[in-house]
């Protein structure tokens, strides 16, 4: 393993940063943004690393810093100890160049312009969806002339070599088609249709290809943005980085994985359960190979047995078959063209869907908080999959966030508690996804960071 230090002048965004900015991301006390400025820098030159633990990333690279540079020209960034995978012949990669400075310049946007400005409501839902259109644009994901050709791609990050080769080929399928993909950014399932995609474009010779990626600061680290991705935002937490997701996107593909992915479900059918939301078109297909039909079985068994038929109707599982998944893709997205000009709705984000604030307040995993959720068949069917999806947020935060992670190890596993019932079918359908090795195991078996009880 190699270390490299290095000078980079930024590429395409963020030339030019105030002293107050530049002493912002200097600082390493309250209220500084160094940290999480180290942190989402690292991930960004770590890419394509083959490691989904991030304590073990920062520790590899602890002599790892970052510095600033004012001259006449502009901001110079300085790196100490940085991964050589991010250089050839001494020069840093210029996607990975591109992608850095996205970092740099949604740290300083989110910081100044959205929480510390006061122009956004940020307890309030309109407050909410305003801000994530706002770093969105920003962040330039927002493209004229816009078109209805946006797939949403969801998956593990650590599936095995069929699952990712498949998702390849749906991603290949996609891009004969012209359409443009968006995932979480990181490996496996989000690199997989990236990569597809930049072949099937390259056969129908499409310029511009849109590969986009939506990240966050608490999982970056465990999931590194892949070297295809080339429109990077980093959204301020999950429940942000989701919601730009369904806006943003006009139909949804989810591939295996695990809790993070069961998470990205419930989120959806929470969403689209919304009473405001019954009749407004979002493609949506489950899909993977034959080995994955087992786990997308039990996902839907599970949806079947807490949120009921009207959640199951929402989507289509299409085991084995690429090209149906993307003829089926193409062809329902003329509904959402066709629903979007006739109430008048723009193309490149969807203001017109209803997402409650269940949905939108960051959830922090902590023993009190996983403790106090409510889970009950008496509970209206969106709020049942709300807190579901919290549920399985709690256990990804333990599985992948080394803060999270550090609290359990301090003070025993998450308790999750409701009734007897959801709690068998939730057992059951975590230990489906330990015995399918869906979860994560960073040395030997996997432990888990939760108890049903």
């Amino acid at each position: 393993m190699e270390f490299v230090d290095a000078e980079v002048w930024p590429e395409g965004s963020l030339e030019v940063l105030s002293q107050f900015e530049v002493d912002q991301l200097k600082s390493k006390g309250a209220g500084g943004l160094y940290p999480l400025l180290r942190r989402c820098m690292l991930a960004v030159l770590n890419s394509d690393s083959g490691t989904d633990d991030a304590a073990e990333l920062l520790e590899t690279y602890r002599n790892f810093e970052v510095g600033f540079i004012q001259q006449d020209r502009g901001l110079k960034v300085s790196l100490k100890s940085a991964p050589d995978n991010a250089f050839v012949d001494g020069k840093m990669i210029r996607g990975t160049r591109e992608l850095l400075f996205a970092v740099l310049r949604d740290i300083v946007f989110t910081r100044n312009d959205i929480v510390d400005s006061g122009r956004f409501d940020l307890t309030a839902s309109d407050g909410i969806t305003n801000a994530v259109f706002h770093i969105v644009r920003n962040a330039r994901l927002l493209t004229l002339p816009a078109f209805v050709n946006l797939v949403v791609c969801w998956g593990g990050h650590a599936i095995d070599r069929f699952e990712y080769d498949y998702s390849k080929k749906i991603g290949y399928e996609l891009g004969l088609r012209g359409l443009n993909v968006c995932t979480g950014c990181g490996p496996g399932a989000m690199k997989g249709p990236m990569k597809g995609a930049a072949i099937g474009h390259a056969k129908q010779r499409i310029g511009g290809g849109r590969y986009v990626g939506i990240t966050e600061p608490g999982i970056i680290a465990a999931e590194s943005p892949n070297p295809i991705v080339n429109s990077l935002v980093i959204m301020p937490d999950m429940e942000k980085r989701l919601e730009a997701f369904v806006r943003l996107g006009h139909g949804i593909i989810v591939f295996p994985g695990g809790v993070g992915t069961a998470e990205e479900i419930l989120y959806l059918l929470g969403v689209m359960l919304h009473p405001d939301n019954q009749g407004q078109p979002l493609p949506w297909i489950m899909t993977g190979p034959a080995s994955a039909e087992l786990y997308f079985r039990q996902i839907d068994e599970f949806i079947a047995a807490t949120l009921g038929d009207d959640a199951r109707s929402r989507y289509q599982i299409v085991i084995d078959d690429p090209r149906e998944v993307a003829r089926h893709m193409h062809a329902r997205l003329a509904d959402v063209l066709d629903f979007r000009k006739k109430h008048g709705d723009a193309f490149y984000f969807n203001w017109r869907l209803q997402i409650d604030r269940e949905f939108q307040q960051p959830f922090v995993a902590t023993h009190e908080s996983m403790l106090a959720l409510e889970i009950s068949e008496d509970l209206p069917r969106h709020v049942l999959a709300a807190n579901l999806r919290r549920v399985f947020s709690g256990i990804v935060s333990g599985n992948v966030r080394e803060d999270t992670a550090a609290l359990i190890e301090r003070d025993g596993p998450f308790e999750i508690r409701g009734s007897q019932r959801i709690m068998d079918l939730l057992d059951r359908l975590l230990d489906g996804f330990v015995t399918q090795e869906r979860m994560k195991i960073s040395k030997g078996e996997y432990k888990p960071c939760y108890v049903i009880k």
